[in-house]
């Protein structure tokens, strides 16, 4: 039984707090670990109810070039492996680009740790990252960089196994 006094207010209710969905992103490097990193990041982003974004690795930019921007020819052909896989899914997403560091010492864990701020300026909770990626951005490297500077969790995804041809090729 719900019995008010005379006088009294209801208690004000709690204000509704707006929750931003942060992304899950996937990193792209243009090989065929990318439908496995796709479909990992896709599966988290589906379970977390938020978007996707998609960083394409591509080359550092020429001396004095912006280099590529996220709508370019070139990126759109590194992410083109994941996008049947995302239209299938229905899964919101949003691409940018990555440019590694020119090769300059510091080797491996500066690489890692670029991608990181790429991640962490488009405000991601969780990478996920190829266990065979390329050199220094493979998901044993982006983990130790993020334990030693902070950052989004890092998921790696298993690597495709090879499976040869089913039938060889003949010589005519």
């Amino acid at each position: 039984m719900n019995i008010a006094r005379a006088g009294s207010t209801p208690a004000p209710a709690a204000p509704q707090v707006a929750r931003r969905r942060v992304p899950v992103a996937a990193v792209l490097a243009d090989r065929l670990d990318d439908i496995a990193v796709v479909d990992a990041a896709a599966a988290l982003a589906a379970a977390r109810g938020a978007p996707l974004l998609l960083i394409a690795i591509m080359p550092g930019p020429p001396p004095g070039s912006a280099g590529v921007p996220p709508g370019s020819v070139a990126s759109r052909a590194v992410l083109g492996r994941a996008m049947p896989r995302l239209a299938r899914a229905g899964i919101a997403h949003e691409a940018t680009v990555h440019h590694r560091p020119a090769a300059q010492g510091g080797g491996r864990l500066r690489e890692a740790k670029a991608l990181l701020d790429t991640a962490v300026r488009h405000g991601c909770s969780l990478l996920v990252v190829s266990r065979s990626g390329p050199a220094g951005l493979d998901a044993c490297t982006v983990v130790e960089a993020t334990a030693i500077r902070g950052g989004p969790l890092v998921h790696a995804a298993a690597s495709v196994a090879w499976v040869p041809l089913a039938t060889p090729c003949r010589d005519r």
